[in-house]
């Protein structure tokens, strides 16, 4: 089935309202020394800035930015209107009305690149979450208190079994001790034994580390030797 149209009085209200105000906004653009497509481009620009300040304003209710430039094209079409309901003689314009005029272009234009290129603020919520009120429980005196909940008693049989025992870390062996050539043990004997005779008494391990310029280990595994021989 083809679809029924069916006229929207708004938008016929709006629609006749625009060319109105669009011919009022020519008449005072040509009046004012603005001939040809010009006296025509007035109009437009003044509709196109109210457009866009309008939705500006959409998305941005707080902008001021938005509701200048909305107030200035409203006044400019509303202004125009009432110029041209006779109380102005279109025939001779007064100068300061031809300035105006004349210098809206650059007005106009200043707007839209403002409305266009500024940044939009974030919107901010419409409503906030109430808040939680806090419950408090308040025994009045006499009111019995609740007992206090006791644990429940641990069945035996149902607990797990404890875990067992980490087995000990093995022992490692004690380091074998260093051998020892029989050149070097022979060597050994002889200091020992001249210092033995010298001050009557054993050498120390120290010294004999010393005199022998050997690692403390070796060292220690010549002495045990030398005591057991």
């Amino acid at each position: 089935m083809a679809a029924t149209i069916r006229p929207d009085p708004v938008l016929i209200q709006a629609v006749i309202a625009g060319a109105l105000s669009f011919a009022h906004l020519h008449d005072l653009a040509e009046a004012s020394g603005q001939s040809g497509w010009k006296a025509w481009a007035y109009p437009v620009s003044v509709d196109l800035l109210l457009v866009a300040a309008w939705r500006r304003l959409r998305t941005a209710r707080r902008d001021r930015s938005a509701w200048t430039w909305f107030v200035i094209a409203l006044g400019a079409s509303l202004g125009a209107n009432i110029a041209t309901a006779g109380l102005l003689d279109l025939h001779q314009v007064p100068a300061w009305l031809r300035i105006l005029v004349a210098g809206w272009p650059a007005l106009a234009f200043l707007g839209g690149t403002l409305l266009v290129h500024s940044p939009t603020p974030p919107a901010e919520p419409d409503t906030e979450e109430p808040a939680v009120p806090e419950v408090v429980a308040v025994h009045r005196t006499g009111d019995p208190v609740p007992a206090p909940e006791l644990a429940p008693a641990r069945d035996p049989d149902s607990e797990p079994p404890p875990a067992p025992a980490p087995a000990p870390a093995p022992v490692k062996p004690a380091a074998a001790p260093p051998v020892v050539p029989a050149a070097l043990l022979d060597h050994a004997r002889k200091l020992a034994d001249a210092h033995h005779a010298s001050t009557g008494s054993p050498m120390p391990a120290d010294t004999l580390a010393a005199r022998l310029g050997l690692p403390v280990e070796t060292t220690r595994a010549i002495t045990t030797q030398l005591q057991l021989t």
